[in-house]
């Protein structure tokens, strides 16, 4: 009976941490996108609110919380409620079995994974596939041209490059033999950097496929289309306003947190050092904990860094250059990296 109540405890106190830094990380994103692309153009950013302007994101916050509830009179309100609750608990959901740490254990419970499942990879894409229905439902229930427009075009963009997404990642399954998160990491952690998927396991081809698909995915530059604020005003959540669409923004750059935790855990070795056996492991066990923990985050924050600057580099596509480089180069190009990730198995 003790350990039913420990395990309910240790989990529900992981659950709370994993949320308040997930959710911290997204404020801190916007934030270093809004730096990052100021510096791009020329220009400094926030930069008033706080030392070098880190307090903005509390003030965006307390604005957004603040702001009148606009409800429109013509919409269809349950699902109008409903669409930016979806979109944000997918995107929370998903970071429930992503395991950012050394497999360290506390009377047998593993401390930094709120869920450890042999499944893992395949929960993350059907949660995350989910998310789609948010988007395509707060379209429709807007009773708004501009607003059903960008959420068709949301829908259909998200269904064809998930197909790409995930052949994408069936190379790195087919050499690890597993879906478990924590499986595909530990494949990738004999070597160092020479035994991570994206060199040693070959899957360089597949992680450039990944990073295309999951831009289009999270409905990023050069990807932005039921966005694309000079054709339909908002998109999907030109209707929406207070906390209603910061919750969908919350939800865009959580979706990006959690593409950048995949990323790392599928081809960038996860928390294992880029060095391999070369750095021996410490013996301060607060070390052993810590340590794994500041390479992953490092690794989620490259990734972030590499999504913002190319939001500040490349300009938009047209949309039907955006469906036939989906479906015509990228996949075919998933099924060709199979076809040679399955063939290079075979004769290893």
């Amino acid at each position: 009976m003790l350990n039913i109540w420990l395990f309910l405890l240790v989990s529900i106190v992981k659950v709370i941490v994993v949320t308040v830094v997930l959710l911290t990380s997204v404020a801190y994103t916007v934030l270093l996108e809004r730096k990052l692309v100021g510096r791009i153009q020329n220009r400094w950013g926030p930069s008033r609110v706080g030392p070098f302007g880190m307090m903005q994101p509390l003030v965006d916050g307390l604005k957004l919380f603040l702001k009148e509830d606009i409800i429109p009179a013509n919409v269809y309100k349950p699902l109008f409620l409903l669409a930016p609750l979806i979109a944000l608990g997918c995107s929370l959901m998903s970071i429930a079995v992503v395991p950012f740490g050394a497999p360290l254990t506390f009377h047998g419970i593993k401390l930094f994974q709120i869920a450890d499942l042999n499944i893992g990879l395949l929960v993350i894409l059907g949660v995350t596939s989910i998310g789609v229905y948010g988007i395509a439902l707060s379209g429709w229930s807007s009773n708004n041209k501009y607003s059903l427009l960008g959420a068709l075009r949301a829908s259909a963009q998200m269904i064809s490059y998930e197909l790409s997404l995930g052949l994408s990642l069936v190379g790195v399954v087919l050499r690890s033999q597993s879906l478990s998160l924590a499986d595909i990491v530990n494949v990738q952690g004999t070597h160092g950097i020479l035994s991570w998927n994206i060199l040693g396991g070959g899957q360089i081809f597949a992680f450039f496929i990944y990073l295309m698909a999951a831009y289009a995915e999270t409905n990023r530059a050069p990807f932005d289309l039921p966005e694309a604020e000079t054709e339909l005003t908002g998109g999907y959540h030109t209707e929406y306003s207070s906390m209603k669409f910061a919750m969908f923004f919350m939800a865009e750059y959580g979706n990006m947190i959690m593409v950048g935790c995949v990323a790392t855990l599928l081809f960038l070795g996860g928390w294992t050092s880029p060095f391999g056996s070369l750095i021996p492991e410490p013996h301060n066990i607060l070390l052993q904990a810590i340590t794994p923990i500041l390479w992953f985050v490092a690794k989620v924050f490259s990734f972030l860094f590499l999504y913002i600057w190319v939001r500040g580099t490349l300009p938009r596509f047209r949309y039907d250059q955006l469906m036939s480089f989906g479906w015509k180069f990228l996949l075919p190009a998933a099924i060709l990296n199979i076809l040679g990730t399955s063939l290079w198995l075979a004769f290893l």
